[in-house]
């Protein structure tokens, strides 16, 4: 059973910084063999792909979010990250790790996801 645990949200104030974290489990490969990603759901908005991380380290960002956060992946702790600088309210939504396939979730099922915050 693949499980997602998302950590590392909370409030902060616009320009600040977080950063989230997501441990991995009951994936069917090895977590090194996946691209992985970051997806955030803001209110009344639909789920939307923020960054990706391939298995051999290419990186994808949103243009929204693109030099402000930056992905990586720890594949020895089945974890990734996502370190968030120079935030603004509009980044404010609740932020899920997946296993990725292409600009999309692979895996149907989520986590519970990290608030993040960000107060003008």
């Amino acid at each position: 059973e693949v499980q997602l645990v998302e950590s590392g949200g909370g409030l902060v104030q616009a320009g600040g910084s977080l950063r989230l974290s997501c441990a991995a489990s009951g994936f069917t490969r090895a977590f090194d063999d996946y691209d992985i990603g970051w997806f955030r759901q803001a209110p009344g908005k639909e789920r939307e792909g923020v960054s990706c991380i391939s298995s051999d380290g290419i990186t994808y960002y949103a243009d929204s979010v693109k030099g402000r956060f930056t992905i990586s992946r720890d594949n020895a702790k089945n974890t990734m990250y996502l370190e968030m600088n120079s935030l603004k309210p509009e980044d404010s939504a609740i932020y899920y790790c997946n296993a990725a396939s292409g600009r999309a979730a692979l895996f149907d099922s989520w986590g519970q996801g990290t608030q993040v915050t960000v107060s003008s």
